[in-house]
């Protein structure tokens, strides 16, 4: 951590070119003595991801920036916040602190914080700027958060984790037990700790995988942001036998959309052709597998059991997209043609045998337009195309 950066005349310089194109910047050469130009160049492309990431941070005088592998692994400040809601009581420890966005966060609803950090100048940043912060409850302790809790006799309210999600000789990691720490070899342990635990994990690890892995699973909290999987939260409270509840969330620039069901609960669908409203569930709701919950929960009829589209003679408000249906059409290039007579449409498929790029490259649709259409199956089992405008 080079602290000539935080320098008045180098935070300047630093804001002064946060528009400024790097390449030509770097070229230029840095003009302080102690501090290199490619250092100049990380805080800036740090800076400026961080203002929609972490708009708070971003508006914050001297905020020292990680690198950008750091930076993009960290929460974003809506999604640390949400977490923030789940916990309560007078202690908390994040064991892998890194950034320590989620322990700031944690530190508004939590009497007391501890950050664990085994990267000594990760350590060093986020202890920097939580002063920075005016953000006084958090402890920092340089060091695997694991070992820090087997030497220590002291207990919390909340034990929090974010496993390393990647794993050298398999890349992407779809169990649990692939992740670093395992945390399902060491929860025996961990709730010698705490009674509650709160897990972060990768939005493509499979639900159903890592259920059984874990024990005590109380919430499930599915959190999207633009229509986006960006987390799954696991819930674990120590002794729970109950059902699990499944809660998702996503946060669209509109509303806060959120939808729940208990895992355990018998849900069925009706079906029908196409009635003229036509509702797509947003990513969270997809990602969740609540295809029958959604439907019988709000009254929807679906259009196929693996098409996840649903529909209704009604106008009601959904967790994702709603769309006026103009009319449903076999699929037919020729008919596609005097249907959309501009040849620009948004194309999206639901259990449909092509892809959106091979629809365009047989009907020569270009993406664009007011037209939004949806390749899909329906009950009986046929090729259609419903041709929507978005409400």
């Amino acid at each position: 951590m080079n602290t000539k950066l935080l320098h008045p005349e180098v935070q300047q310089y630093i804001d002064e070119h946060l528009q400024t194109d790097l390449s030509k910047l770097i070229f230029k050469g840095s003009p302080f003595k102690e501090v290199s130009i490619q250092e100049i160049a990380t805080q800036i492309a740090a800076k400026k991801k961080a203002k929609s990431k972490l708009p708070s941070w971003f508006a914050t005088q001297g905020i020292y920036y990680p690198p950008k592998l750091n930076l993009e692994q960290t929460s974003s400040e809506i999604t640390a916040n949400y977490k923030a809601k789940l916990v309560s009581g007078k202690s908390l420890i994040d064991l892998t602190g890194g950034f320590g966005v989620d322990s700031w966060a944690f530190s508004k609803n939590t009497t007391q914080v501890t950050h664990c950090e085994i990267n000594e100048e990760l350590s060093k940043i986020a202890s920097h700027n939580f002063n920075q912060l005016a953000c006084d409850n958090c402890n920092f302790v340089l060091g695997d958060g694991l070992e820090y809790l087997k030497n220590t006799t002291t207990t919390f309210d909340w034990i929090y984790i974010d496993p390393s999600r990647r794993v050298a000789h398999k890349g992407k990691v779809f169990l649990m037990a692939d992740c670093l720490p395992n945390v399902p070899d060491h929860l025996d342990f961990l709730f010698k700790k705490a009674k509650n635990i709160l897990i972060k994990s990768s939005p493509i690890l499979d639900l159903t995988s890592s259920i059984n892995e874990l024990k005590f699973v109380k919430e499930i909290h599915i959190i999207a942001v633009e229509n986006e999987v960006k987390e799954l939260l696991f819930l674990l409270a120590k002794d729970h036998t109950g059902s699990i509840q499944i809660k998702t969330v996503n946060h669209s620039k509109e509303q806060l959309e959120l939808f729940e069901f208990s895992l355990d609960e018998t849900a069925d669908s009706q079906y029908a052709l196409p009635k003229a409203y036509l509702y797509e569930p947003n990513a969270a709701i997809l990602k969740s597998g609540g295809f029958h919950q959604i439907s019988q929960q709000l009254k929807l009829e679906k259009l196929q059991q693996h098409s996840h589209l649903y529909t209704a003679d009604q106008l009601i408000a959904f967790p994702g997209r709603t769309f006026v249906v103009e009319d449903v059409l076999p699929y037919d290039k020729k008919a596609l043609k005097k249907a959309i007579p501009n040849s620009k449409a948004n194309i999206t498929t639901r259990n449909f045998p092509e892809t959106v790029a091979q629809i365009r490259k047989k009907t020569k649709l270009k993406d664009g337009g007011d037209h939004y259409l949806f390749f899909t199956t329906n009950l009986n089992k046929q090729l259609q195309v419903i041709i929507c405008k978005k409400l």
